[in-house]
C-alpha cells in the first residue's frame, strides 16, 4: 500500500533535480537563476551558454519526466496512478526541494511525462511546438500553444479522463508560470528564439 506514495515522493525528488543549474556549474557558468530571464530552463541557458548546453538541459529536464513513469510501469503501476507519478516529477521541476522551491516553467518535463505516458501525445506536442516555433520564432508562444492542445490530444488518443484532467492541470500550471512571457508577447517585448538579452527580468 505504500508503493504508490513512495513512488510519487521519489518522482517529485527526481523532478527537483535542476538540469540547468547542474550543467551550468559543470561548465563553470553562472547560476541560470541569476542571469538572463532568471529561469532555470533550456531557453534561458541557450541565451547565455549556447546550443549544446541548452540541448543538454532540455534533455535532462525531459528525462526527469520519463524515468519515474518507466520505473513505475515496470513495477505494475497503471493509469491513472502513472499520470500522478508524472505530475509529481512535473511539480518537482516547478518547486524543487533542493533549490529553495525556485524552479523552471515545466515545459520540457511536461514533454517527458507526455512521451512516457503516451508516445503519440508527446510526439504531437513536439511537432506542434516545432511548427509554431519555426513560423513565429517565439519559444514561449510555441510552448503555450502546444501545451493548450495537449489535453485535447490526450483525449483524442484515448487517454482516460483522469489522465486528461491531470494533463489539463499541468497545462494550467505552465500557463501560470508563463505569465510574464504572455505579458511580453502582448506588449511586443518577448525575445525570439536565439535572441540574447542578459538584462531580461525574471518572468
Amino acid at each position: 500500500m505504500l508503493v504508490l506514495p513512495t513512488l510519487i515522493l521519489l518522482s517529485y525528488c527526481v523532478g527537483s533535480i535542476s538540469s540547468a543549474i547542474i550543467i551550468s556549474k559543470m561548465l563553470g557558468l553562472s547560476d541560470p537563476r541569476d542571469v538572463g530571464s532568471g529561469n532555470p530552463g533550456a531557453t534561458n541557458v541557450l541565451r547565455f551558454a549556447g546550443k549544446k548546453a541548452a540541448a543538454a538541459t532540455l534533455l535532462g529536464d525531459a528525462v526527469k519526466g520519463v524515468i519515474p513513469i518507466l520505473i513505475a510501469r515496470e513495477l505494475g503501476v497503471e493509469a491513472p496512478a502513472l499520470t500522478a507519478i508524472g505530475v509529481a516529477a512535473f511539480v518537482g521541476h516547478l518547486f524543487p526541494v533542493f533549490y529553495g522551491f525556485r524552479g523552471g516553467k515545466g515545459v520540457a518535463t511536461f514533454v517527458g511525462v507526455s512521451l512516457a505516458l503516451n508516445l503519440w501525445t508527446g510526439l504531437s506536442f513536439i511537432a506542434l511546438w516545432l511548427l509554431v516555433a519555426a513560423v513565429l520564432r517565439y519559444s514561449s508562444l510555441a510552448a503555450l500553444i502546444a501545451t493548450a492542445a495537449s489535453p485535447a490530444i490526450a483525449w483524442v488518443l484515448g487517454e482516460p479522463l483522469s489522465a486528461v484532467a491531470l494533463f489539463a492541470l499541468m497545462s494550467s500550471a505552465i500557463f501560470w508560470r508563463h505569465t510574464g512571457n504572455i505579458k511580453n508577447l502582448l506588449a511586443g517585448k518577448e525575445k525570439k528564439i536565439g535572441q540574447k538579452d542578459s538584462t531580461e527580468a525574471p518572468a
